[in-house]
């Protein structure tokens, strides 16, 4: 608690950004700035005004789209969205796409708390995109063998560890993500990770993949079938202003 506590005067009296320059890390810098976050009381209110810029890519439910291009954040663990935010602004993750949305003069260590308390709190769609469903049997034995032991049996992710959710996510943008680890691109992974899934065949990805994007989350997390977001009621559900 006092390792949290120094850290979170070092931000406040330094600035998240004049503190980049202090460190040369950037694993560190996020790292801080995480624990910076949790100290915080989120502000759910707060968390949805700031949510109106994520809208517009995210969707209005936080339900990405099928493509994959965007992921569903919706429900997802709070503490592992501050750390992906925190990842992107100190650029110890590649966005290019949110990276200036995390510019510290648009996006505070409280809006980073509210925002992410505000996601975590929506309701999960029930019809995220999934995968072939050909080689599923393979892709469990994948997942048990190699995943479960860290993202939990039902990759439900783990809260203190900053492990992500990931059933319900769409089949596309696991896909995507994974390569990107696996090649480097996502320098926050974690690197036994890394190390072991170098030795994936296509098949593996494939089959594992497909068979996270069908573990549904539990009917608490879900929305109703034909759930849209009140809190924008002026959003079409592509996204965008009508």
């Amino acid at each position: 608690m006092v390792y949290r506590s120094i850290i979170y005067l070092l931000l406040i009296t330094l600035g998240a950004g004049q503190f980049s320059l202090a460190v040369a890390d950037n694993a560190l810098q996020a790292a801080m700035e995480l624990e910076g976050a949790l100290l915080l009381t989120p502000d759910i209110e707060n968390g949805k005004k700031v949510y109106r810029t994520c809208a517009v890519c995210h969707q209005p439910e936080a339900w990405g789209k099928e493509s994959g291009y965007y992921p569903q954040v919706a429900g997802q663990i709070r503490t592992v969205i501050i750390k992906q935010l925190a990842d992107i602004r100190a650029r110890n993750r590649d966005n290019p796409t949110m990276l200036p949305f995390t510019r510290l003069e648009l996006l505070s260590l409280q809006e980073i708390a509210d925002v992410s308390a505000y996601i975590a709190n929506l309701p999960m769609t029930r019809h995220n995109g999934v995968g072939p469903g050909t080689d599923l049997v393979h892709g469990k034995k994948i997942y048990e063998d190699y995943c479960a032991e860290c993202h939990g049996p039902r990759a439900e992710g783990v809260v203190d560890d900053h492990i992500p959710l990931l059933q319900g996510q769409h089949y596309r943008y696991l896909m995507r993500q994974f390569f990107w680890i696996r090649d480097g691109r996502r320098r926050n992974a974690d690197k036994k990770m890394v190390k072991q899934i170098q030795g994936f065949q296509s098949r593996d990805i494939s089959a594992v993949m497909d068979y996270i994007s069908r573990l549904q989350p539990p009917e608490e997390k879900l929305a109703p079938a034909d759930w849209r977001n009140p809190d924008f009621p002026n959003y079409r559900s592509t996204g965008h202003r009508q």
